[in-house]
């Protein structure tokens, strides 16, 4: 368990305020969420990646929502901030990859899990062992894992995401910018992160068509991609028309309400494998 910072007065006391309007009863946010991963009260759901030239789903973006009474699930805006402040990031991330690790062993249509990983966790030097020894342990193809490293953490602290990305491609995984282009359109980090793929913003892909400056830049990510042979996966598609102008670009995947809605992990045994 990641040792718990301790909280610094002004700044902490108004999280935490903030926090209990949503939180409400929860006296001890850190000892309440131990119990919450012990006691493995969290739901896992994906939301699918349609991949544009076969018409198939092969990827599914895994999210992850918080049990709370009377059945309801609560949104990780609402919980996330809690983990965060008390640097149990890495905590959740392990429980995440180890639940998603043991869905694909028991069988699952979709071929390969997408997994957001934190700022804290990308600074934990043992969650790659933590994943290989899942692995080796289930059995499960590296290959089948896929983590996103938002491009924020990849510009502030290139060290620290490009030793995360190397750790894990060394096992077998696929390092992913998230956001990408979001800040401004570099590629420098597709040199020294060896990524396999990249995640447009949806900044940029909600305004292609309407937008030349958003259009020239997911063109300028398509044509980087195919020279380096970096998937690109276009976030935040709610439109057709969007959806088949990004085909005729080439994108390679898509994902966002306008294709499919996420879902609880255990339903994707009944997904349908094409869209």
């Amino acid at each position: 368990m990641t040792k718990q910072p301790t909280p610094d007065a002004a700044n902490d006391k108004q999280l935490l305020e903030e926090l209990d309007r949503s939180l409400t009863g929860w006296s001890d946010p850190a000892a309440h969420l131990r119990e919450v991963l012990q006691r493995d009260e969290l739901q896992l759901y994906c939301q699918p990646m349609l991949t544009l030239q076969s018409g198939r789903f092969e990827i599914a973006e895994v999210l992850v929502r918080l049990r709370a009474e009377e059945e309801a699930l609560l949104p990780p805006g609402e919980f996330l901030p809690v983990f965060e402040h008390f640097g149990m990031m890495p905590d959740l991330d392990r429980w995440v990859a180890r639940h998603v690790i043991a869905h694909i062993a028991g069988g699952s249509r979709i071929q390969r899990y997408s997994i957001n990983v934190a700022e804290q966790t990308l600074a934990d030097p043992d969650f790659p062992g933590f994943i290989a020894d899942e692995l080796k342990r289930t059995g499960v193809p590296p290959a089948a894992l896929l983590f996103e490293i938002g491009e924020s953490e990849v510009l502030s602290k290139p060290s620290v995401a490009e030793g995360f990305a190397a750790a894990l491609k060394a096992l077998g995984c696929a390092p992913v910018i998230d956001g990408f282009a979001r800040r401004s359109v570099s590629f420098a980090p597709l040199k020294t992160l060896r990524v396999d793929f990249i995640k447009v913003d949806g900044s940029i892909v909600r305004n292609i068509l309407k937008s030349a400056g958003a259009l020239a830049k997911l063109n300028a990510v398509v044509r980087v991609g195919e020279v380096i042979g970096v998937g690109v996966i276009a976030e935040c598609v709610e439109e057709q028309d969007i959806l088949l102008r990004l085909k005729a670009l080439g994108v390679g995947y898509a994902q966002g309400f306008g294709i499919d809605q996420p879902l609880a992990i255990e339903k994707l045994a009944l997904h349908a494998a094409s869209g």
